[in-house]
């Protein structure tokens, strides 16, 4: 598959992904869940979907869980909902790149207060 195709699938999947899960995900346990990367395979069967979940680590494994409890269903509305040459096998992951990055910006942010008490 070219790899401009692939960006624009993948992006089709991360739109449409978050769409059914703001909307036709009813389960009271999952938490408030954002689809921030979709990575497809080469030949299309699967794909990995990083998401973001606002809370604790335990709501993050508790969301992850019901998202893989429903995986079949959230299949089956993509295959009806986009027109593809198959429907990926999709599998749920947490994407730790944005609580990394506010993890480090805490420490920064802790190293500069301290600076600055030493200085003083």
């Amino acid at each position: 598959m070219h790899p401009r195709k692939k960006k624009k699938v993948e992006e089709l999947l991360r739109r449409e992904l978050g769409v059914i899960l703001l909307r036709d995900l009813s389960d009271p346990r999952a938490g408030f869940v954002v689809v921030t990367g979709v990575k497809l395979s080469g030949d299309q069967r699967s794909a990995k979907v990083q998401v973001m979940v606002r809370g604790s680590a335990e709501d993050t494994e508790r969301t992850l869980s019901v998202l893989d409890h429903a995986r079949g269903h959230i299949q089956g509305l993509i295959g009806t909902r986009l027109s593809l040459r198959y429907t990926p096998v999709l599998s749920f992951e947490e994407d730790t790149d944005v609580r990394d990055a506010m993890r480090l910006e805490g420490l920064i942010d802790r190293a500069r207060r301290d600076d600055r008490e030493f200085k003083s």
